[in-house]
């Protein structure tokens, strides 16, 4: 239970951690102290919505197509492998500054649409929480939900951070010196996940 629930947080923080137009826009409204909470409260819960069908919908679209699993897992590994390569190239290259802009006090619901629309219109989001974090809790059979637990806590804590601890994160992360630091360690964090999935389908 323990494995699964750690697993699911380290997987899910991998993914939600990586620099983006979403963690930029939270960045951007913790810095300026604007309505923090309904958008971290958007985007953590827009998590957890999709981890959960993803949890949910994998497990009954595995038991119906045989096929699937083994399909996703080793889909997943490949994307795995791939995404740690691209964040130990962004690490190699001198990593990039997550900094915020300055701007005008928006109005709330401008402020929700834009959340939902760099929640729900990217296509990532999709891959990272309905494909690749539901086929990883198969792997924890039967603790799928505890993995997927542990996801959902990850996006709650990161976004938590990311928007209330914006001021006193603003000066590392706007050096991109930091953010090779972080680079490097989500590569190595999903290279480990990988290789643990080989191991776990060799040994099975």
């Amino acid at each position: 239970m323990t494995q699964a629930l750690v697993a699911g947080f380290l997987t899910g923080l991998s993914l939600i951690a990586a620099i983006g137009a979403q963690n930029a826009f939270v960045l951007r409204q913790g810095l300026k102290r604007e309505h923090v909470g309904v958008v971290v409260l958007l985007c953590a819960g827009s998590d957890a919505l999709l981890i959960t069908l993803g949890v949910a919908g994998f497990n009954a679209a595995a038991e119906r197509l045989p096929w699937l699993e083994p399909l996703m897992l080793w889909g997943g590994v490949a994307f795995l492998l791939v995404y740690g390569a691209l964040r130990f190239r962004a690490a190699l290259r001198g990593g990039e500054a997550l900094a915020a802009g300055q701007a005008q006090a928006v109005p709330l619901k401008r402020i929700v649409l834009t959340c939902l629309a760099l929640t729900w219109l990217n296509p990532h989001v999709y891959l990272d929480t309905l494909a690749l974090l539901g086929a990883l809790s198969a792997q924890y059979s039967p603790m799928e939900a505890v993995f997927g637990i542990g996801a959902v806590i990850a996006s709650f804590c990161f976004f938590a951070a990311l928007g209330y601890g914006a001021r006193l994160l603003a000066p590392v992360l706007a050096k991109p010196r930091a953010w090779v630091v972080v680079e490097a360690l989500i590569g190595l964090v999903m290279w480990m996940i990988a290789a643990s999935l080989v191991m776990q389908a060799i040994g099975g």
